[in-house]
C-alpha cells in the first residue's frame, strides 16, 4: 500500500510506501530553510535520515552533488525509486546518521531526526515508520549523535540545518553544537497542532511536564549551524 504526498512547491509528486515517513510540517520547514540557504550547483549535500528522499531531491533539483543515508532498508530503497522516478541521480546509502559517509565532506548536512520523547515500553518504538519519530525518553536519542558527528562531516564554514521539536530542548542542542566546535541559532519556527505520533502519548507527555495541560500546538525549529 502505498500513499501519494501533495507537498509544497519543489517537492514534485513523492510515493510514500507503508513504514517509510510521509513528508509533512516538519519537512516543509526543513526546506524552507534549505531554500534559505542558496542550494547552488557545485554543492555537495547530504540528507541525514532521508525517508522517501523529499529534501534529498529538493536539493537535488538545484544542481547540487546529494547523498542520502537511512537505517531503514524500506526508506533506502523509497528514496532511490523517488529520486528515479523524478530523473535525478542521489546516492542513497544504507546506515546509522553520517556513518556510511564518515569519511566524505559536505557543504550542507540536513536533517529531519527522530526526536518525539517516547516511554520505555511503548508498543513498535523500534519498528517500522515508528523508528522515524521515536526517540527515547527524552527524544535526544539520535538529537546528541548528530550534534556530535556533524562537525566531521562538514568542510570548514559548512553549515547543518536540522529540524526537531521543542519538546526535546532546542537549547540543549544548540549547547552541544556550540561544544562541538559550531556556532548555532534558530533558523525557522512554526507551531503546528498535535498530530497523531503526539496526540497518542500526550498523557504521558504531560505527566513529564513536556507539554502543559492548556497546550494545543507543538513548537517546531530548524536549527542552522556552522563549522566554524
Amino acid at each position: 500500500m502505498t500513499t501519494a504526498a501533495a507537498l509544497p512547491r519543489g517537492f514534485g509528486n513523492l510515493w510514500t510506501p507503508l513504514g517509510v515517513y510521509e513528508p509533512q510540517a516538519d519537512t516543509s520547514l526543513l526546506a524552507r530553510a534549505i531554500r534559505g540557504e542558496g542550494v547552488e550547483a557545485g554543492m555537495d549535500v547530504l540528507d541525514v535520515g532521508t525517508g522517501s528522499g523529499a529534501l534529498a531531491l529538493l536539493a537535488a533539483r538545484s544542481g547540487a552533488r546529494v547523498t542520502a543515508t537511512d537505517i531503514s532498508w524500506r526508506a533506502v530503497l523509497t528514496a532511490r525509486a523517488n529520486a528515479a522516478l523524478a530523473g535525478h541521480r542521489i546516492r542513497v546509502r544504507r546506515g546509522d546518521l553520517t556513518g556510511p559517509v564518515a569519511k566524505q565532506r559536505f557543504d550542507l548536512v540536513v536533517s529531519n531526526p527522530p526526536y518525539v520523547p517516547t516511554p520505555y515500553g511503548f508498543r513498535g518504538r523500534r519498528h517500522g515508520s515508528a523508528r522515524a519519530w521515536n526517540a527515547g525518553l527524552t527524544g535526544r536519542q539520535a538529537i546528541d549523535r548528530l550534534c556530535a558527528r556533524a562537525p566531521d562531516v562538514l568542510r570548514p564554514g559548512g553549515v547543518l540545518l536540522m529540524v526537531h521539536s521543542g519538546l526535546c530542548g532546542v537549547d540543549e542542542s544548540l549547547r552541544r553544537l556550540e561544544g562541538s566546535g559550531m556556532r548555532g541559532s534558530v533558523a525557522e519556527r512554526s507551531y503546528v497542532p498535535f498530530g497523531p505520533v503526539v496526540t497518542e502519548r500526550l498523557p504521558w507527555l504531560r505527566s513529564q511536564g513536556l507539554i502543559g495541560t492548556d497546550e494545543d500546538t507543538e513548537e517546531v525549529v530548524v536549527i542552522r549551524a556552522e563549522r566554524i
